[in-house]
């Protein structure tokens, strides 16, 4: 995996001025940074921060590495962050993630409304797409593999594109993320095969929390500027709160910053959130244990202890 390949030589010249520059991946998950974007959070503290949208997880990851930005929203896949440790380790600090779980709903498997199909099972030979990464292509290989299906294959394909594909019948199948199956469901042109099949097929436990994504800030954030740096994270756990607290009211932010229409958004599930001075010992154990998945599958080419990559105040 060529994570950061052509980055390294690219120079590691930071963002001018003052701006605290964060990349984010345009799904539901990252609402605590539109959040405290859209409700002057950050300028309270003092801050010039602007949001950076990237076409994947893997490319806020680049921009990191490259020095191009200080930190990533919730909603960029854990993989691609695990990922850019082993290539620049030290690189970041995860601030905050957002498990996932059948009851948190993230992630899924969608299917045209009038599909046949009644479970992931019945997917072998089909037409399966996932979202872009090599965290959502594995994951979706997983659950295939799990569900019985011998070398499954898997199309990579954006995330924007996965209800437009079913509709148009050029797949039988996506593992996707939110909003993607509520927006079918709602356009009468998806239904969701399963919810929360991280959680109960790579994890082995329906109500695990799956840290999917994670928000994070870069070392040379935190060691060059170190009072902008407790700032944004105070911010940041400040957008947190506000959104656990306010669920109905933050909703709104997601139009602008997703591509979720404006009419959708009361009906898409939001992600729980946990901040790096919350994870219990447990949590702790199902984030490294979904790490390991990607070890086992020499995604990762060393193990990555999840520990280390918590921030500690």
């Amino acid at each position: 995996m060529a994570l950061g390949a052509g980055l390294m030589t690219a120079g590691t010249a930071q963002a001018n001025d003052d701006k605290i520059l964060i990349g984010y991946w345009p799904i539901a998950s990252g609402l605590p940074l539109y959040t405290a974007l859209e409700r002057g959070f950050f300028k309270e503290a003092g801050l010039n921060v602007e949001g950076v949208k990237f076409a994947s997880a893997q490319q806020v990851a680049e921009s990191m590495i490259a020095g191009r930005t200080h930190g990533s929203a919730n909603g960029t896949a854990s993989a691609a962050l695990g990922l850019a440790e082993i290539v620049s380790p030290g690189l970041y600090k995860i601030i905050c993630s957002n498990p996932s779980n059948h009851k948190l709903i993230l992630d899924q498997f969608v299917v045209p409304k009038d599909s046949p199909i009644k479970s992931i099972a019945e997917l072998k030979g089909k037409r399966v797409a996932s979202g872009p990464g090599i965290q959502n292509v594995t994951l979706a290989k997983i659950i295939l593999e799990k569900n019985g299906i011998v070398d499954p294959k898997v199309i990579e394909l954006p995330i924007g594109q996965h209800v437009p594909a079913l509709a148009a019948d050029q797949l039988d199948a996506v593992y996707t993320l939110e909003p993607t199956g509520t927006a079918g469901r709602l356009k009468g042109l998806t239904r969701v095969l399963e919810n929360g099949v991280i959680s109960k097929y790579v994890l082995g436990a329906a109500d695990a929390p799956w840290f999917g994504g994670s928000a994070s800030v870069t070392s040379s954030f935190l060691k060059d500027r170190p009072d902008a740096a407790k700032k944004y994270i105070a911010a940041y756990a400040r957008a947190v709160d506000f959104v656990r607290k306010n669920p109905a009211e933050v909703r709104k932010h997601l139009d602008g910053f997703t591509s979720i229409d404006p009419s959708l958004v009361n009906e898409v599930p939001l992600a729980g959130f946990t901040l790096y001075n919350e994870f219990t010992a447990s949590d702790l154990g199902y984030f490294q244990k979904f790490f390991d998945v990607f070890t086992e599958r020499k995604i990762f080419s060393r193990a990555v202890p999840v520990k280390g990559l918590i921030y500690t105040g």
